[in-house]
């Protein structure tokens, strides 16, 4: 890293009235999880693409997956999916990932991949699979009991494709009735994220289909039960800073699902599309974690961060690191507004002041940031060009193709 630049960059921001030394402690504190399957073989509706290199098991997944946390320093945890991840000795795996310097994280049940569940998991009208899908959900509890997990990430594909094909009343009452059960199986310190989609793979209705549905329905289930934002997972043109806004004034904003989207849920590397939305949505954020409500800031402070997403040409363990560190990158920018400037231009009405306040932090190249909070953390200042020197995504083609995938 250049001091000059750095220096230069310091005093650009001090005349501003930006404290950069805080800036820098956010961005130390800033922990994305990565998944488990980002690292597997993935592909689209046609075709599972097969890689050399893969992990095939979970253990190879999280040797991944350190690889990560290694080089950025923000990743140290790593969601599982059951039965993708599913092993004989969840105990042996903790420790396989804290020999690795990482953690366990969310806990995410697979509803969505069996031959009972073509009509539905929790909302199937046949009592016997909707005990099936239940019954899992409690498996994914005890998993997350014997890891130590506090997050269960919840998505469900279910829903219908035509008019009178299912009761939706009916529907609503044996999902809630199923997420119930397991809401009551949670211990205290645990909390149930559940996610929304429109469509796909139903096309008339999904159970839960957007954010009001998750809301309302957690809402039902109690404190313990929050909603989870996939910025993949909305209609196109949809103001998602706004919803996670409104979620936050409700303490009720559990998480993310972070990816990128040009048409449908398209999965791709975050920020990869539209970066400028990605940078409005931390600036809602930090907005509420500097409101002067503490239950606002609370919620504000305590939102799990995590990737989501299908790397199906690309290579796997370079993609996770561009996600990672376009979150970075966002974030970092977004901290970089003059909260009071904006304020104050939104009580005189100034409608392009208050605009201009926020876009111009969006502008300002934060590679000097990044690289010094890089370098205090003993880490990489340029995490994507160590790993490609590295010879690590060499090292791994021993593995051959036809590793562990969905």
């Amino acid at each position: 890293m250049s001091d000059k630049a750095y220096a230069l960059f310091e005093e650009q921001q001090a005349n501003r009235g930006i404290d950069l030394a805080a800036v820098k402690a956010k961005l130390k504190a800033l922990k994305v999880e990565t998944p488990s399957w980002g690292y597997g073989d993935s592909g689209t509706r046609f075709k599972v693409f097969k890689q050399n290199g893969v992990p095939r098991n979970p253990f190879e997944k999280f040797e991944d997956a350190a690889q990560v946390h290694k080089l950025t320093g923000v990743c140290p945890s790593v969601a599982i999916h059951i039965p993708w991840d599913k092993v004989d000795d969840y105990a042996k795996l903790k420790q396989h990932a804290a020999d690795l310097g990482v953690s366990i994280g969310a806990v995410n049940p697979n509803l969505f991949q069996e031959d009972d569940y073509i009509f539905g998991s929790v909302t199937n009208s046949n009592a016997a699979i909707r005990r099936k899908a239940t019954d899992h959900l409690l498996e994914c509890v005890d998993i997350a009991k014997t890891v130590g997990s506090d997050v269960l990430s919840l998505w469900f594909a279910d829903g219908s494709n035509y008019p009178g094909q299912v009761d939706i009343r009916a529907r609503k009452t044996w999902m809630y009735e199923s997420l119930n059960e397991m809401y009551n199986a949670m211990t205290p310190n645990m909390r149930m994220l559940i996610e929304y989609k429109f469509y796909e793979p139903a096309f008339y209705h999904t159970d839960l289909a957007d954010w009001g549905m998750a809301f309302n329905m957690a809402n039902k289930l109690g404190p313990q039960a929050e909603v989870l934002v996939d910025t993949g997972h909305h209609p196109q043109g949809t103001n998602i800073e706004h919803i996670v806004t409104y979620l936050l004034d409700e303490n009720k904003l559990g998480g993310f699902h972070f990816n990128s989207r040009k048409y449908g849920d398209d999965d791709l590397i975050v920020g990869s599309v539209n970066p400028y939305e990605l940078f409005l949505i931390f600036y809602q954020i930090i907005d509420a974690a500097n409101d002067k409500n503490p239950q606002i800031r609370q919620a504000a402070n305590n939102i799990a961060y995590m990737i989501d997403q299908s790397h199906n040409i690309e290579r796997k363990i370079p993609a996770m690191l561009r996600s990672v560190l376009n979150v970075q990158t966002q974030y970092a920018k977004a901290l970089l507004i003059n909260l009071d400037e904006v304020k104050d231009a939104q009580e005189r009405q100034d409608v392009l002041g208050a605009e201009d306040a926020v876009r111009k932090a969006f502008e300002f190249d934060v590679t000097p940031l990044l690289q010094a909070v890089r370098e205090e953390i003993g880490v990489p200042v340029d995490p994507m060009k160590a790993y490609l020197e590295s010879g690590y995504d060499e090292s791994i083609n021993v593995r051959g193709k036809g590793g562990a995938s969905w």
